[in-house]
C-alpha cells in the first residue's frame, strides 16, 4: 500500500468518526436537551410582581414648590434692610426680633384661656400633618396612587375622634349624658372609633393596585408613623392643659429657653461641633443652654405655682354654668419649709420652696438633654429627603418638635418623675416633723 493510500484511508476514517459523533449529538432525546432562552420563554418566566413600580432609589424633595408666606416675605424684608451688616449678625438680629414676636404671641394665646390654646394645638397638628403628607406625596411620586391623601386625612380624623373624644368624655362626660343626642356617642365611643378605623383599613386594602403595591404599603406605614408622632403628642398636650395650664406652659417654656440660650452660647462661644446632622450646633451651646434651662426652670416654677388659674385642672362648674378658675391647690403647689443640710445650714437653716420647684430640676434636665434631639431629628429628616429651603418650607415644623418634646416631658413626668418625687416630698415632710 502506497503512502498516498494510507493517508487517504486515515482521512476517511477520521471524517467517518466525526460524522458518527455529530449524529450522536443530534440524536439526544428532547428531555435531555438544553434549550436556549427565547423571547417567548423569557416572557413566560416573568411574573406579575416584576410589573410593580419600585420606590425611588434617591427620594428627593428638591423640586418641591415653596409657597411664599407673609412671614418669609417679612424676613426677606428685614434681610434687605440690614444688608449693610455682617451676615452672621444680620441673622442674629432677625432671629432675635422674631423670637420676641413669637414669645409675645404665645403669651397672648395663653392669656386667652385653655380652650383657645387647645384649639391652636389642634390647628398646628393639622397643618403639620398636611406638610408631612405632602412630602410623601411628592417625594415618592405618588400622583397615580388611588385615594392616598383621602385615606390619610380619614385616618387623621379617626385618630383625633378617638383620642380627643376620650379627653372630652373624661372631663365633660356628665354634660354629654344630659343630652339625648350625644349620649350614644359617649356610651359607644370606643366601638365607633374602632369601626371608623376598620372602615379605613378596608378602604386601603380595596384601593391596592398591582403596579403600586410597594409604594402603597410604604406610604401606609409613613402615614401611621406621622399619626403616632403628631396625634398622640398633641393629645398629650391637651391632657396637660386639662390637668392645669402649668403642665403645658412650663414644659414649653423650658424648650423655648433651651433653644434660645443654646443659640446664644453657640453664637458667642461655639467652637466644637456637636453632631454631623446639624453642623451649626456646638457643645458650648448645648452645655450653656442646659445650665441656663436649669436656672430658668427653677425660677419660673416658683413664679407659676403662685397662680390658681394656672395650677387648677380644667373643670366645669355646673352651678355657675362655666369653667371653674379656682380650686384648692395640690400640695405640690403649696409652699413648704425644708431644713437645709449641714454644709448649707451654716448660712440658712431652713428654705421655703414650692415642691414643684424640685420637680422643675428634673424636668429642666430632661428638656435640656433630650429636647435638642427633636431638632436633630428634623435635620436628619431634611437630609433624608434632600429638601432645600427647609426653614421656609417647614416653618411650622418648629411647633411640631416643641409639641413632640412636651409629649415626652409629660410621659416621663408621669412614669419617672411625678410619683417618685411626690413620695420624696412626703418623706421630707415626715423627716421635718420628726
Amino acid at each position: 500500500m502506497s503512502a498516498d493510500n494510507i493517508i487517504s484511508s486515515s482521512l476517511d476514517s477520521e471524517l467517518h468518526h466525526r460524522h458518527v459523533e455529530s449524529r450522536q449529538k443530534t440524536d439526544i432525546p428532547l428531555s435531555t436537551k438544553t434549550e436556549l432562552p427565547t423571547p417567548t420563554t423569557v416572557a413566560a418566566v416573568t411574573t406579575e410582581d416584576d410589573d410593580m413600580e419600585p420606590l425611588p432609589s434617591q427620594p428627593s424633595g428638591a423640586n418641591m414648590i415653596i409657597e411664599e408666606s407673609s412671614i418669609v416675605t417679612l424676613m426677606q424684608y428685614f434681610d434687605r434692610l440690614l444688608v449693610g451688616l455682617d451676615p452672621r449678625w444680620r441673622n442674629w438680629i432677625i432671629r432675635g426680633i422674631f423670637s420676641w414676636v413669637m414669645i409675645l404671641v404665645f403669651a397672648k394665646l395663653v392669656s386667652m384661656g385653655p380652650l383657645i390654646v387647645s384649639l391652636v394645638v389642634l390647628l398646628i397638628q393639622i397643618k403639620c400633618f398636611q406638610e408631612i403628607i405632602n412630602i410623601g406625596y411628592i417625594v415618592y411620586k405618588s400622583h397615580n396612587l388611588p385615594w392616598f391623601r383621602t385615606l390619610s386625612w380619614y385616618f387623621l380624623f379617626t385618630s383625633n375622634y378617638w383620642l380627643y373624644g376620650e379627653s372630652l368624655i373624661h372631663h365633660f362626660g356628665f354634660m354629654m349624658h344630659k343630652n339625648n343626642f350625644l349620649q350614644p356617642l359617649v356610651t359607644y365611643h370606643r366601638m365607633i372609633a374602632f369601626l371608623l378605623y376598620t372602615s379605613g383599613f378596608v378602604g386601603f386594602v380595596l384601593s391596592l393596585k398591582k403596579t403600586y403595591y410597594l409604594k402603597q404599603f410604604t406610604l401606609f406605614g409613613y402615614t401611621h408613623i406621622t399619626l403616632m408622632i403628631l396625634v398622640t403628642s398633641s393629645h398629650q398636650m391637651i391632657q396637660n392643659i386639662c390637668e392645669g395650664m402649668i403642665w403645658f406652659l412650663f414644659p414649653v417654656s423650658l424648650i423655648i429657653c433651651n433653644d434660645i440660650m443654646a443659640y446664644m452660647f453657640g453664637f458667642f462661644y461655639g467652637r466644637t461641633p456637636l453632631t454631623k446632622l446639624s453642623p451649626k450646633k456646638t457643645w458650648e451651646g448645648f452645655i450653656g443652654g442646659g445650665v441656663s434651662t436649669l436656672v430658668f426652670g427653677f425660677i419660673v416654677a416658683g413664679i407659676l405655682s403662685r397662680y390658681q388659674f394656672l395650677v387648677c385642672p380644667l373643670e366645669y362648674d355646673d352651678e355657675n354654668s362655666r369653667i371653674a378658675t379656682s380650686c384648692i391647690a395640690l400640695p405640690l403647689f403649696q409652699k413648704t419649709v425644708y431644713n437645709m443640710p449641714k454644709p448649707f445650714s451654716l448660712l440658712k437653716r431652713t428654705l421655703e420652696l414650692y415642691p414643684f420647684q424640685l420637680h422643675s430640676l428634673i424636668l429642666s434636665l430632661f428638656a435640656s438633654s433630650i429636647g435638642p434631639f427633636g431638632g436633630f431629628f428634623a435635620s436628619g429628616f431634611k437630609r433624608a429627603f434632600r429638601i432645600k429651603d427647609f426653614e421656609q418650607q417647614f416653618l411650622v415644623m418648629v411647633d411640631l418638635w416643641i409639641d413632640l418634646i412636651v409629649k415626652l416631658l409629660w410621659l416621663y413626668l408621669q412614669m419617672f418623675t411625678f410619683q417618685p418625687l411626690h413620695v420624696l416630698h412626703h418623706q421630707i415632710n415626715f423627716y421635718n416633723k420628726s
